[in-house]
């Protein structure tokens, strides 16, 4: 990725000749997709397919980030990212630094930073996810994101839905009460806030990644509007690659107390990572979280997926399938599992852009509402998950940029 370097004066350098002035590097990533995408009729009344044409962005962001050298082998750095959204309807508001962002010091003993950053568990998506193509992807919408899109921490609890909507009951987990209204998301795929993060040394291709999610959201009063309750969480993950960078493999454990219910603590465990054949790239999936219910009893999640890329000049064919299973509840499954296909190509003019061609289709159960980020309307026109029941699908063209 190309750099672009900014020479910025430091205030108190403007107060002190012959200081040196720190560099900041500007950086981004762009991605936007233009779709004929479509709603399948959901499983209640009154939810009627609908087709549409769509410019949606996913995942675009930008920040700036620096480094600075200050002697003994130890580097001070600094990263402040926020979302673009790069359209209008239904957009979300640019909040600065609402993506991953520290400050930290890094030597050969390691990198520790303090902020807001992706878990050691999200940080194994790059390991398996070869097989996306622009943002309709199965990372973050099934595998890595069981808690679908724009909901935090969890749309299959009931403080992401109304409740006794269509599929949904009082006996589901309320995951995270005292954090779910507010703050950076607390689910075992998003970046977490307000936490403490170290990364080890590589050795012989291997890393140990650990982040703790501290206890600010800690309340000692029982209220009608408060509950008393610590809420923290860890995460850790280790990952590996070898044999020239062609096998690579990583296992990630995650530990969140009384998120889903006071006194109990949900975990979660995944495996994901790959192998490079050259003729084609093979990546696979898995991954389990139990959440905790109030009076006993557990609520189990399971994900899995594949993904394969085909390298074909300058680009790759990219193909995977995805599957979310039922929830497993005490009360008996709700149906609110999904499948994920995805199959296009992409062209790499360069290292910076990318332009692909696709089609992305997610089956939901009838009590399902999984998408992608960035997805348009539903048949409302204004929500923007899609009736539970209902498939979305898309034919896109897709452009990434990065500087």
């Amino acid at each position: 990725m190309q750099k672009k370097l900014l020479g910025l004066a430091v205030a108190g350098a403007l107060a002190a000749p012959g200081a040196a002035l720190a560099q900041v590097e500007v950086y981004g990533f762009i991605s936007v997709a233009v779709s004929n995408f479509k709603y399948s009729d959901g499983t209640a009344a009154n939810t009627p397919s609908v087709s549409k044409w769509d410019v949606s962005s996913h995942g675009t962001n930008y920040g700036v980030r620096g480094r600075e050298n200050i002697g003994g082998g130890l580097t001070a750095w600094f990263q402040i990212e926020q979302n673009a959204p790069m359209e209008r309807s239904n957009n979300v508001a640019i909040t600065p630094a609402s993506r991953n962002s520290a400050v930290g010091f890094q030597g050969n003993w390691g990198n520790f930073f303090i902020g807001q950053w992706t878990t050691p568990w999200a940080d194994l998506e790059s390991l398996w996810s070869i097989g996306s193509v622009g943002g309709y992807s199965p990372s973050l919408s099934i595998i890595g994101r069981r808690e679908t899109t724009g909901t935090s921490p969890n749309p299959n609890c009931i403080n992401g839905h109304v409740s006794g909507a269509v599929g949904f009951t009082t006996t589901q987990p309320v995951c995270d009460p005292v954090e779910a209204g507010g703050g950076v998301g607390h689910a075992f795929w998003r970046r977490i806030s307000q936490s403490i993060f170290y990364y080890s040394p590589v050795f012989a291709g291997a890393q140990v990644k650990l982040a703790y999610q501290t206890n600010d959201g800690k309340s000692t009063i029982s209220s009608a509007t408060s509950t008393v309750a610590d809420p923290s969480m860890w995460s850790a993950a280790v990952q590996w690659s070898g044999m020239g960078g062609r096998a690579r493999v990583g296992a990630a454990f995650d530990s969140h107390k009384d998120f889903s219910t006071i006194g109990e603590t949900d975990t979660g465990f995944a495996i994901k990572g790959g192998y490079n054949f050259g003729i084609v790239d093979v990546g696979l999936a898995y991954e389990s979280m139990t959440y905790k219910l109030a009076g006993g009893g557990d609520v189990d999640a399971e994900q899995y997926g594949i993904a394969i890329a085909i390298p074909i000049g300058q680009g790759a064919i990219r193909a995977s399938y995805s599957e979310a299973k039922d929830m497993d509840r005490p009360t008996g499954a709700l149906d609110d599992g999904a499948k994920e296909y995805t199959i296009g190509y992409d062209y790499r003019f360069s290292k910076r852009t990318t332009v692909g061609v696709g089609y992305a289709q997610i089956k939901n159960d009838p009590a399902a509402v999984f998408t992608w980020t960035g997805a348009p309307g539903n048949q409302s026109g204004t929500g923007l998950a899609p009736f539970p029941g209902s498939d979305p699908s898309a034919f896109f063209l897709s452009v990434i940029h990065r500087f």
